[in-house]
C-alpha cells in the first residue's frame, strides 16, 4: 500500500488517480473551504447524524474537526452543533485534523480498512485531541460503513442494489 494515495498497488486505477490529482490539486487548493465544507456536512447530517448515539453527540458537541485530502488539497472543517453537523470557518480553531488521501478515506467509507490500519500504514494521519479522535474513531466503528448507509438508504427509496462482489 503506498502512503500516498492508500491504494494497495501500482494499478491503471491508482495512476489515473495520482495523474488527477495532480491535475485538479493546483485549482482545487484554491477554492474557498466553505462550499465543500458545507457539502460534507450535509452529507454526514443525511448519513452519520440519525445515527450518532447521545454520548458522542456530547463529546463531539462544539469542537471543531478538519478533514484534509491531501492528495486533492482540500480541507474541509466540521463542527457538531444541537442540529446536526455544520461548516466551520478557517477562523475557528480545530480540536482534531485528520487527513489522508481521496482512496484512503474511500476505503474507510467503503469499510474495507479500518482507521487502526491506515493509521499504522501511515495512510491516515490524525493530530490535535488524541481523545476527541478516540471516540470519533470508537463512534465510526461501533456504527459501521458509511458508504453502506449510503447503500441501504438508496435501496430503501427503492434504488438500484449495490452488486455484490
Amino acid at each position: 500500500m503506498t502512503a500516498r494515495t492508500g491504494l494497495r498497488s501500482s494499478t491503471p486505477l491508482l495512476q489515473w488517480h495520482e495523474r488527477a490529482a495532480a491535475l485538479a490539486r493546483p485549482w482545487l487548493c484554491r477554492l474557498p473551504m466553505q462550499p465543500p465544507s458545507q457539502v460534507l456536512a450535509l452529507a454526514l447530517n443525511r448519513l452519520l447524524w440519525p445515527r450518532l448515539p447521545d454520548d458522542a453527540r456530547l463529546a463531539l458537541s462544539g469542537r471543531t474537526v478538519e478533514i484534509a485530502v491531501i492528495d486533492l488539497g482540500l480541507s474541509l472543517r466540521l463542527c457538531l452543533g444541537h442540529t446536526g453537523f455544520g461548516a466551520a470557518t478557517r477562523a475557528t480553531p480545530v480540536a482534531l485534523r485528520i487527513a489522508a488521501s481521496l482512496p484512503a478515506f474511500v476505503r474507510l467509507a467503503r469499510g474495507d480498512d479500518d482507521a487502526d490500519r491506515l493509521f499504522f500504514e501511515r495512510a491516515l494521519v490524525m493530530e490535535g485531541d488524541t481523545e476527541l479522535g478516540v471516540v470519533l474513531k470508537n463512534t465510526l466503528d461501533a456504527l459501521g460503513p458509511l458508504f453502506a448507509t449510503l447503500v441501504s438508504a438508496r435501496d430503501r427509496r427503492g434504488g438500484v442494489s449495490a452488486p455484490r462482489y
